[in-house]
């Protein structure tokens, strides 16, 4: 996807405004109180903007390698971390983050941890968020977003001069310096109080035992008492289950097809992550209606196993094809199949990896997500569902428009053209080999 000087302004100011939201949010969670991050007197943090123009226009050749683009967005915050944080230590003479304390740090200005975190932080912001900002822009009409920058730049332009001076002592008559700086500093303060009450209530709300605790830099909001994250078979872990589910499920069916057939494919439901999604609703599922024969006899699993896998199967490929047009799995070559959407043996396979799933896998998993901290927890799980609806809607809307390219239709709004330029015949057929248009 090729950006135009115009639009690159416009992601700069997006990226920045959303990473000092972002910054504000952790803040307040870990602390419990507004910190109001920024180099700057307005609400933007540049450091965020600046790494993904650079991004951007770094990775724009690689759309067809997902792994290529994640390694090219760690190498990137490496370096822009690295050099900012010795750069305003340079200027200021102290330092905005240390990561002294962490393995594998390069002068306390970045660490291995940091890199990762921020690598897969740009990378999924590139992938499922940057097409959201881009059909936005696009709605916008370009005498407006021209205007709209001119302003912003000025005002961030002045609010940078302003910021320089005041740390290197200059001297300057206030004027329209100071109140354009003052202005900027309220809007900031005010976004920043809203951002934390609206925290503040869904802490409250999720977590009612925090409300009346001292909130403090060592546990934010406070501890939660008595309370297991995801306790028995809830909402919370039926997520977790999904997620975890797909991942494995597609590991396992990639390993299964190179272990048969020689040939290493592409398994993966959705374009950036290795997930399959019938595995991870089917695990979800299955939870759901299969753990209460947890104390039958292993044979009524296995019958409720061999059904609901294979009416469950069978729909998925119903569903696919009349969504899509596509098929993406075809048991005709099989003895014993239903219109090639099912079959014997895989109802089979269905049924004891119910049996397994019930009597050991599951109660293993139920534990060890009880285990991760209940506001932790929350915080994860909402992350993982947020994650995951964008990736299956940016995947829908790519697969549906390469059946349409096929059948020669041409892009006729934003989120078809932003298709069009991203997501291309080689990637789609390189993700999903085995699907075919009806």
């Amino acid at each position: 996807m090729q950006y135009t000087f115009i639009q690159l302004i416009f992601l700069f100011f997006v990226y920045s405004f959303l990473g000092w939201i972002f910054d504000m949010t952790v803040a307040a969670i870990r602390y419990g109180k507004i910190l109001n991050r920024g180099f700057l007197n307005g609400p933007l943090s540049i450091q965020y903007g600046i790494i993904m123009i650079i991004v951007l226009l770094d990775i724009n050749d690689l759309w067809d390698y997902p792994l290529y683009q994640f390694i090219t967005c760690m190498v990137i915050v490496f370096m822009t971390e690295y050099a900012s944080g010795a750069i305003l230590k340079r200027i200021t003479g102290r330092r905005f983050w240390d990561y002294s304390d962490m393995k594998l740090n390069v002068g306390g200005y970045t660490c291995a941890f940091s890199v990762f975190g921020w690598g897969f932080t740009a990378a999924v912001t590139v992938w499922l968020i940057n097409p959201l900002v881009c059909i936005v822009y696009s709605l916008i009409p370009v005498n407006v977003v021209k205007v709209l920058e001119i302003i912003a730049i000025v005002v961030f332009l002045i609010d940078l001069f302003v910021t320089a001076a005041t740390m290197l002592k200059w001297h300057y008559a206030g004027g329209i310096y100071g109140n354009v700086a003052d202005t900027l500093k309220k809007t900031k303060s005010t976004l920043g109080r809203k951002t934390y009450e609206i925290i503040s209530r869904r802490m409250y709300k999720a977590f009612p035992e925090l409300i009346g605790q001292e909130i403090n830099d060592e546990v934010g909001f406070g501890r939660t008492k008595d309370r297991i994250f995801a306790k028995g078979l809830c909402i919370d872990k039926l997520v977790w289950i999904f997620f975890v589910s797909a991942l494995i499920g597609d590991w396992v069916e990639t390993v299964f097809v190179w272990a048969t057939s020689g040939v290493f494919m592409s398994r993966s439901s959705l374009i950036y992550g290795t997930f399959s999604i019938v595995w991870g609703l089917g695990g979800a599922l299955a939870t759901a209606m299969l753990y209460p024969l947890k104390d039958k006899n292993p044979l009524f699993i296995f019958a409720g196993g061999f059904f609901l896998g294979g009416v469950y199967e069978y729909s998925c490929s119903v569903f696919t094809e009349v969504v899509f047009g596509t098929v993406f799995w075809d048991y005709s070559h099989l003895p014993y199949n239903i219109n090639g959407r099912v079959n014997l043996l895989f109802c089979v396979y269905w049924g004891i990896a119910a049996i397994a799933w019930v009597k050991l896998l599951y109660p293993a998993a139920s534990f060890l997500l009880e285990k991760i901290p209940p506001v932790a927890g929350k915080i994860m799980t909402w992350i993982i569902v947020i994650f995951m609806v964008l990736d299956m809607a940016v995947s829908g809307a790519a697969i549906g428009r390469y059946v349409s390219r096929k059948a020669g239709v041409e892009a006729s709004n934003p989120v078809e053209h932003m298709c069009d330029s991203i997501y291309k015949d080689k990637l789609i057929e390189r993700i999903y080999p085995n699907m075919k248009i009806q």
